[in-house]
């Protein structure tokens, strides 16, 4: 166990979560509970968390606990918040191996005091519970949670890490293998799903589900049952044997398909989790805290610990952002366009906002099917009970639909969703300028097109912004809003006060082709294909990005995007950029063709070629090597960023990494594309320099 000393010296600057320990009287038992509560001081802005100086509190207050002999032991946290897990703002700290290798075995020397208790311990989960928070549960005999609690999950192997004071060993031995794999890397794999308390409840994680009114008292009443011996909380039986070879297999199938071998955290996650199957607490801890000292020393970790200050830090205070206080109130929403994309910013705004929102198109079918989508999407919600009856019945109100664009006189906020074409956009900015207010702020969801362009002819350019939306637009949570050269600050602060109100993480990008994400998507693609009208296999192009672990390949992104879209965008940065930015002939042919995926599968669910695109696509005799495929890649996306960078498209680095991990699924334990450039040497090689200063994301010096 750490000492007092050593965890001062190891994190100075830690926000301390202080435990202490007061006796309660509780009805029916003849012995005071010794009730823990851990509170690092703060708001539930800022939860609480578990460095070396946090561990060495609640090992004092767990010996005044035991001291007093009490009925039982108990653990809960300050209001909303329980505990999510380990100081990660320390762990950049950790600059020796033996440090690394105390903090861990701290974890698991406090937590086991719970677990190897002679008195009964309870944890009473009253809020968001996370990480080293859901151990220090799980190392408790028995738990209730509340029914409020805002998140509950395992988040490490999304981090590039694994659960390592205990969650590898207790969980699966506790809820058997498959729900464990489930929670500990599914979840975390599947851009790192929280569970519900039901779900907590129904998986057994917790042995009771109470109301948040009274939850401490009602806690309490309940512990007194179970020791008084009157309830004994279920408990599964674990099946050893086939059950936990299938959840194995699953576990490293779902690994390997999310990233390729690219994170060792996952990989040791599953290790651990097979090895709990025969394994006691010590042999368990000891593979835990042994692992913990290793990855908390490399790149992997630094690299996830990036991405996690990025999207935790930076996203909540976006570069540029003008003052809030300029801002404008959005009492309605206009939407030009009723199609999918135009229905999904209807529900997004009508749910967020809370607010008129009122759709136009060029003729009543299309508004019709537009509304009634909206309409459907939030029946659906009533039925999974995420809204109430009532509240369905009032979001389905505000969205209406009108042909003739008087409907947005009044509206504040009007976004466009039409076809992406400059003249096409043009003419419907000039059309709404007849209608709205001169206040009114007018969007562009453009993907590629430049803002300035469109608002050059309108009588108030400076109230044109871009919005820019990634689809699926409820599940990605990326805008990049855009300024175009005539844009003033007070449109700019209300689409980022907007974006907010949509809980969106906003990005401010200069008014540039095809804005971040796009353009380095294009690049990136345009080189795959490059190689591939060469002459490379499709399957070797295809593949040769595997060993980064992205979300998906770079011809099922092809798929996705949509080839016409993929073209389109394509051929907008070859004008602007011909020397860089090539068009492919055979994506042309495909397009006319009206194919939409190169790969076709079989019942059996293996891939080949569809016979079609090898017979269209026309290909020369260079082919290159997978290797070959990933450095022009990789080389090309390096020289992008320095340029875009140089033209100021954003205002630093990290703001391209967050819009790729926000935007286009970049995976978190490689640390946003810049530091992985810098790490493998690309940047040095394509640039002559790194993208950033020595140490960022990477492990510092012993």
């Amino acid at each position: 166990m750490i000492s007092a000393e050593q965890a001062k010296q190891a994190f100075p600057d830690e926000v301390v979560t202080r435990a202490v320990t007061r006796l309660v009287t509780v009805p029916g038992l003849d012995k005071p509970v010794a009730l823990i509560t851990i509170d690092n001081g703060y708001d539930h802005n800022r939860p609480s968390t578990f460095g070396p100086q946090s561990l060495v509190s609640l090992d004092a207050a767990l010996d005044e606990a035991f001291s007093a002999e009490p009925a039982a032991v108990a653990v809960t946290g300050k209001p909303f918040v329980f505990a999510v897990g380990a100081d990660l703002s320390g762990v950049e700290q950790v600059s020796r191996p033996e440090l690394a290798r105390e903090i861990a075995q701290s974890g698991h020397d406090v937590f086991r005091r719970l677990t190897e208790s002679r008195i009964p311990t309870f944890a009473f989960v009253n809020g968001a519970v996370m990480g080293g928070g859901l151990e220090l549960a799980l190392s408790c005999h028995y738990r209730t949670l509340a029914d409020n609690a805002a998140a509950i999950a395992f988040p490490e192997v999304f981090l590039g890490l694994f659960p390592g004071w205990g969650g590898t060993q207790l969980l699966p031995n506790l809820i058997g293998p498959d729900a464990a794999v489930t929670v500990t890397i599914e979840n975390a794999l599947n851009q790192n799903t929280m569970l519900k308390p039901k779900q907590a409840a129904e998986l057994r994680i917790v042995d009771e589900l109470l109301g948040s009114a009274d939850f401490l008292e009602q806690s309490l009443l309940w512990l007194a049952k179970v020791v008084r011996g009157e309830h004994t909380p279920a408990r599964r039986e674990i099946d050893r044997g086939q059950e936990w070879d299938a959840a194995i297999a699953r576990a490293r199938a779902i690994v390997d398909g999310k990233t390729k071998g690219a994170s060792p955290g996952a990989a040791k996650a599953v290790e651990l989790l097979e090895l709990a199957r025969e394994a006691d607490l010590d042999t368990g801890y000891a593979a835990e805290t042994d692992a913990l000292a290793e990855i908390l020393m490399t790149d992997t970790l630094r690299a996830g610990l990036y991405s996690f200050n990025l999207v935790n830090k930076r996203a909540k205070r976006p570069a540029g952002a003008p003052d809030k206080a300029l801002a404008r109130q959005v009492g309605k929403v206009g939407i030009v366009g009723a199609g999918l994309m135009a229905s999904q910013l209807a529900l997004l705004f009508v749910r967020r906002l809370k607010v008129p929102v009122v759709l136009t198109d060029v003729d009543q079918q299309r508004i019709d099917s537009g509304v009634g989508y909206v309409h459907d999407e939030i029946g659906k919600l009533a039925a999974k009970k995420r809204v109430s009856p009532d509240e369905a019945n009032r979001l389905k109100a505000l969205v209406s639909g009108s042909l003739d664009k008087a409907a947005f006189a009044d509206a504040d906020f009007v976004i466009e969703a039409v076809f992406e074409e400059l003249g096409v956009k043009r003419q419907v900015f000039a059309e709404l300028e007849q209608h709205v207010s001169p206040e009114a702020i007018l969007a562009t969801n453009t993907s590629s097109l430049s803002v300035t362009a469109m608002a050059e002819q309108l009588q108030h350019p400076e109230r044109v912004v871009g919005f820019h939306f990634f689809n699926p637009v409820a599940v990605l949570p990326l805008l990049e809003i855009v300024r175009g050269e005539r844009t003033d600050d007070a449109a700019l602060a209300t689409a980022f006060a907007v974006g907010k109100q949509l809980k969106k993480s906003c990005v401010l990008v200069k008014d540039a082709p095809a804005f971040v994400v796009n353009r380095l998507l294009t690049r990136f693609l345009g080189e795959v294909l490059a190689s591939v009208d060469e002459g490379t296999p499709f399957e070797v192009a295809d593949s040769a990005l595997d060993p980064l672990g992205l979300p998906m390949s770079p011809l099922t992104l092809l798929q996705l995007v949509g080839p016409p879209v993929a073209l389109h965008v394509a051929e907008t940065m070859h004008e602007a950029f011909p020397d860089r930015f090539g068009v492919s002939e055979n994506l042309r042919r495909f397009v006319e063709a009206g194919k939409r995926a190169v790969w076709t599968w079989d019942e059996q669910g293996n891939q080949r070629l569809d016979p079609e695109v090898a017979q269209l696509w026309q290909q020369g005799d260079r082919p290159a090597t997978a290797e070959q495929v990933r450095e022009r890649a990789l080389g090309a996306i390096a020289e992008e960023v320095r340029i875009m960078l140089d033209e100021g498209v954003v205002a630093e680095a990290q703001d391209i990494d967050l819009c790729l991990i926000l935007g286009a699924g970049w995976p978190f334990w490689l640390g946003g594309i810049t530091p992985y450039l810098d790490r493998t040497g690309v940047s040095e090689k394509v640039n002559g320099k790194p993208f950033l200063a020595p140490g960022v994301a990477s492990v510092p010096a012993a």
